[in-house]
């Protein structure tokens, strides 16, 4: 899911996975053409590293 907004006076986008996520990402027009520019690169990072991810779904120890 996605929201357009503004920051400052600057356009942003926040992606978020969900309604529930609290954090998201947002960034702006420089990092969206930076992202974009580097498309090929987060993917093969992405697909380099996928089995890295640690998921919030534990319960911590007391």
């Amino acid at each position: 899911m996605f929201t357009i907004g503004e920051f400052k006076g600057n356009v942003v986008i926040s992606l978020k996975a969900n309604e529930e996520d609290r954090f998201g990402l947002t960034f702006g027009l420089t990092k969206a053409k930076l992202i974009l520019d580097n498309l090929d690169n987060i993917r093969t990072f992405y697909e380099n590293n996928k089995d890295k991810i640690k998921r919030k779904t534990e319960t911590p120890a007391p």
